[in-house]
């Protein structure tokens, strides 16, 4: 089993696979990498504890899409991100919750920090329709899409609840065959800040990335399985420093460094334009949701 470095901290279960050099074949995982719609797409499934262990992440799919700076691109690369982001989870979604008859979306994060407003920021693009099917049935036939609903719960400091008891509390209410978790998260790379998507059939820990671990977001705890779906939007000061110096080959850490990196771990970075990035990013993934979800969509 490779030796895991302390201060590599990431949600990104990509970045915790071995780098292409490594020549140890690992057993219980299966990744690859491939072309889609002319974005980078890898797939890393953790087949079983033995993966899990290696990985130290959960048994499932996780898929990662590099879309770099879309909002930047032309209106035609922009409608191929969504596309592929949308066929992404149309199937994921589907091989969760096979009878797949509604879906409730919950934005986690705190949409006062930018860096953390990827969830909230993406619940107010949504269409959402499930009051549609109630108030008006004829209309709601007509849109020919899936009874979507939609919660932007906050962080513990702003409700004093955990967030996971209040999705489940919009669940019962709204009784989803399949939530849809989207969050901010935490990278190894600064080069995967903005510009990366993870899916994930895992659920969510909200906060993990950064130390701080609440209550799972999974089926057990919310009562319908969980599609996770995250963008990496910080990266801890400690974690920077030590991916750089693993990449330059630094082997040893003296005791001075290993003190200076405990410091920085309270610490975290993000890009200079991370407002733009974050709410461009948000407005990606809920039109990718969107049009995942139509009846149309095959």
């Amino acid at each position: 089993m490779p030796e895991q470095n302390e201060y590599l901290r990431t949600d990104m279960a990509a970045e915790c696979y071995p780098s292409a050099e490594s020549e140890e074949a690992l057993r219980g995982i299966r990744f690859s990498e491939a072309q889609s719609h002319g974005f980078a797409v890898s797939r890393l499934n953790v087949l079983d504890r033995e993966g899990a262990a290696i990985l130290g992440k959960p048994i499932g799919s996780y898929v990662t899409i590099t879309v770099g700076k879309i909002w930047l691109d032309s209106d035609e690369r922009y409608e191929e991100a969504v596309a592929l982001l949308a066929e992404e989870l149309f199937s994921m979604a589907h091989a969760l919750a096979p009878s797949l008859e509604s879906i409730l979306v919950a934005g986690l994060g705190n949409r006062d920090i930018t860096s953390d407003a990827i969830g909230p920021l993406t619940v107010k693009h949504l269409t959402v329709t499930r009051h549609i099917k109630e108030l008006d049935p004829p209309l709601f036939a007509r849109l020919g899409t899936l009874p979507l609903s939609a919660v932007a719960p906050g962080v513990i400091g702003q409700t004093g609840i955990e967030t996971a008891a209040l999705i489940r509390g919009a669940a019962d209410t709204a009784l989803p065959s399949l939530i849809l978790c989207v969050d901010a998260l935490a990278a190894k790379s600064v080069d995967r800040l903005a510009v990366t998507i993870q899916l994930s059939d895992t659920g969510i820990a909200p906060g993990s990335g950064i130390g701080n671990h609440r209550r799972a977001i999974d089926r057990t705890t919310v009562g319908a399985p969980v599609l996770a779906i995250g963008v990496p939007t910080v990266v801890d000061s400690s974690t920077m420093v030590s991916d750089m110096l693993e990449r330059a080959g630094v082997e040893e850490i003296s005791p001075s460094l290993r003190r200076e990196l405990d410091n920085g771990r309270s610490f975290f970075v993000t890009v200079k334009d991370t407002d733009t990035a974050t709410g461009e990013m948000a407005k990606l993934i809920a039109a990718a949701i969107d049009r995942a979800f139509c009846h149309s969509v095959v």
